[in-house]
């Protein structure tokens, strides 16, 4: 059996509501659901193999040139083809992050060093992390917000970040699948240092923001032009699925009442609105929760709650597993207000004992 853990695993707990996996509380968008019904009947033909259509959607969304743009079969492929193509001898990865990138380095023999993120510290990075960044580092993941904690990078840590990355020559994979979740992403995202920063790839999916990780699809920015002909020479040919380039197109594209940035805006104030509710609701039962900006919450209590949640219908997600975390930490999903007062009152139920 594979030694991958994540959430989501809905085949083997049938019939749970899953708050293990983060997506979009407001559902898939209805016309990408059209567009994957209607792409069924070409299902014979191959994919575009340069997913055309869908990077020129892609480029208009992100206000990005075609030429910066590699599409992938989900964001976790693209982690492993930027590192097999720099295969970096030396990495360094904070603990807790997402455990794919730790995967992804060992398909290399990468040797990797960790910088470990403290609970007394809210799993925050602090300025001791630039110091861990020298020549000898060939390369470093970062994901903001952070999964599992959901923490955001402070904006003068991670420009201090990029250009002790640019200084050392030191790749950066950027991890930004959570940040259309919060508020004022353009505060925070940074697709625009593309060009002033080659060693800088940002990685982006549609998995969350538009609730379709059944489809596996993400996308990779960068202005580094070498760098995304060596990660496409490592791609599969036909990586990207003809119905998750019609699912892509589709929820990048304005169609009759659906509106992306409209979408996007509700999406932004359920997902506030939903997190504030959780936040309070776990607080008050006696929970530590770590302040989100993302989609999904991170909480401490007692041990044995993913196993007892299950028995109970709820998947929630089991942090033991990342490295840098012990039994007892947790992290949920922020989903539909009825559902999350479902999960809120078996919980208050579980800490009256």
């Amino acid at each position: 059996m594979s030694g991958q853990m994540h959430g989501g695993d809905i085949y083997r707990n049938r019939g749970v509501l899953d708050f293990s996996v983060n997506s979009n509380p407001l559902g898939t968008p209805e016309p990408v659901i059209k567009a994957v019904r209607a792409a069924v009947s070409d299902i014979g033909c191959y994919p575009d193999i340069r997913c055309e259509s869908l990077v020129r959607a892609i480029s208009r969304f992100e206000r990005v040139s075609e030429e910066e743009i590699i599409c992938g079969n989900g964001a976790a492929e693209l982690f492993f083809a930027a590192v097999q193509a720099v295969k970096p001898k030396r990495a360094l990865l904070l603990a807790p992050s997402f455990s794919e990138y730790e995967r992804a380095l060992k398909t290399v023999n990468a040797h990797i060093t960790y910088y470990p993120m403290l609970s007394e510290r809210m799993f925050d990075p602090e300025e001791s992390l630039l110091e861990r960044i020298t020549p000898e580092t060939d390369m470093l993941f970062l994901c903001n917000p952070n999964n599992p904690t959901g923490r955001l990078f402070p904006k003068e840590l991670l420009e201090g970040l990029l250009n002790r990355c640019r200084r050392y020559q030191v790749f950066l994979v950027l991890d930004e699948c959570f940040i259309d979740f919060i508020r004022e992403p353009e505060k925070i995202e940074t697709a625009h240092r593309r060009g002033g920063y080659k060693n800088l790839l940002i990685i982006k999916a549609f998995t969350k923001l538009f609730a379709m990780p059944g489809l596996r699809l993400g996308y990779g920015i960068s202005g580094n032009q070498e760098l995304l002909r060596k990660m496409q020479d490592v791609l599969q040919p036909w990586n990207v699925s003809l119905l998750a380039q019609a699912g892509g197109v589709a929820a990048l594209t304005d169609c009759g009442e659906y509106c992306v940035k409209d979408y996007l805006r509700e999406t932004r104030k359920y997902v506030s609105e939903e997190r504030e509710y959780l936040t309070a609701a776990l607080s008050d039962m006696g929970f530590f929760v770590y302040p989100s900006k993302a989609n999904y919450i991170f909480f401490s209590g007692k041990s044995g709650l993913y196993n007892e949640a299950l028995k109970d219908g709820f998947l929630i997600r089991d942090c033991s597993g990342y490295r840098g975390l012990s039994s007892g930490y947790y992290r949920i999903a922020v989903r539909a207000r009825e559902e999350n007062e479902r999960l809120a009152a078996w919980l208050r139920r579980k800490m009256r004992g």
